[in-house]
């Protein structure tokens, strides 16, 4: 790996801005909002459709690429009842028979105990009073996951509540609620350097709806080339071996098979650029045998917007992805390493930036 780079202060000034503003899963309209105008700052011309922003540069068609910008968080289901907001959003429940697993619940129940969270009107962003988290169980009677919070009893139904969080910055990582503020920011960063292609910024993609706002826009204005690049973050079970590559790559994932002149195009712009690849549907199989041989349960290939637009399309897009590697996966301490974000920006910008 080579040494830790300072990332651009405009990067940082943007990923702040956009970090304080919230944006959980299903009520995404205020940050949409903050997003419009700091793309139309930078000389985008904005384009709001349901679920979907989209920002176009003076050439649209150089290159296609996509950021989900739901982050977790709570909304207000009763009075003085909140539950977690990517469960609601995807209708995830027993009465509809695609309940979330105990697995997952057991997960999340503890992960958020103590943290602040601030209630939010979803249009305009308004600030609608704090609390704290002060516990969460699961409710026997309908098998879904339920946050006790201190101090947001005057609440009604509908009402989101986001995490409260601030980017920390140390000697060699970006710590903070990342999962997908941190690539939504370098596309409007890439903006700011001249960027001329098309960025698609999409809402919900953490129930499971995201693609399908996408291929709506596909089907409405896309041509015949439609090679799409996903961004996100790729989780690591540690910071060390999510430093051990600059960018994560995929072949496929649970969904779909990625185009493979485009993925072989990335690596090697990376090679090119002097950045470190992994391959996460290669790491997933290696981690599997292993798994085997122990006779434990296999590790998921995982789900991406990309595959499940390109199994969908029947053909009308396909595209690969690029992310960065982090830990602390969809906690309030997720951490990437400055190396990869700042090979993240280097690739983007060599890519679609004159």
């Amino acid at each position: 790996m080579s040494a830790v780079q300072t990332l651009p202060s405009e990067f940082l000034h943007i990923l702040n801005l956009l970090l304080r503003s919230p944006s959980v899963v299903g009520a995404e309209h205020s940050f949409f909002r903050t997003l419009q105008r700091e793309l139309e700052e930078r000389g985008a011309r904005v384009s709001w459709y349901e679920g979907l922003l989209v920002a176009q540069g003076e050439e649209p068609d150089r290159l296609f690429l996509s950021a989900h910008i739901d982050r977790h968080g709570l909304v207000c289901t009763g009075p003085n009842e909140f539950q977690y907001a990517a469960f609601v959003a995807g209708a995830r429940s027993d009465l509809l028979g695609n309940s979330v697993s105990e697995e997952l619940m057991q997960k999340v129940v503890g992960r958020f105990n103590g943290e602040g969270v601030y209630a939010y009107e979803p249009w305009s962003g308004a600030y609608r009073g704090q609390g704290v988290i002060r516990g969460a169980s699961v409710c026997e009677f309908r098998n879904n996951l339920i946050f006790e919070i201190e101090g947001l009893e005057h609440l009604v139904a509908g009402t989101p509540v986001a995490f409260k969080d601030k980017l920390k910055v140390t000697d060699a990582h970006l710590v903070g609620q990342l999962d997908n503020v941190l690539t939504a920011a370098a596309l409007v960063y890439l903006f700011e350097q001249g960027f001329k292609g098309t960025a698609f910024f999409t809402a919900q993609e953490e129930a499971g709806k995201s693609w399908r706002y996408l291929l709506e826009w596909f089907r409405r204005f896309g041509g015949s080339t439609n090679q799409l690049i996903v961004v996100d973050t790729s989780p690591f079970p540690d910071a060390a071996s999510a430093a051990e590559q600059h960018l994560v790559l995929r072949n496929r994932d649970a969904n779909a098979t990625f185009n493979a002149s485009l993925t072989s195009q990335l690596e090697r712009v990376c090679e090119t650029l002097g950045f470190s690849t992994l391959f996460k549907d290669r790491y997933v199989d290696q981690k599997n045998q292993l798994l085997k041989k122990q006779g434990q349960s296999p590790m998921s290939l995982g789900s991406t917007e990309l595959g499940r637009i390109v199994a969908a399309s029947g053909g009308l897009v396909d595209g690969t992805t690029l992310q960065i590697p982090s830990s602390g996966y969809h906690t309030m301490s997720e951490t990437a390493p400055i190396s990869s974000v700042t090979a993240f920006l280097q690739v983007l910008q060599h890519l679609g930036c004159p």
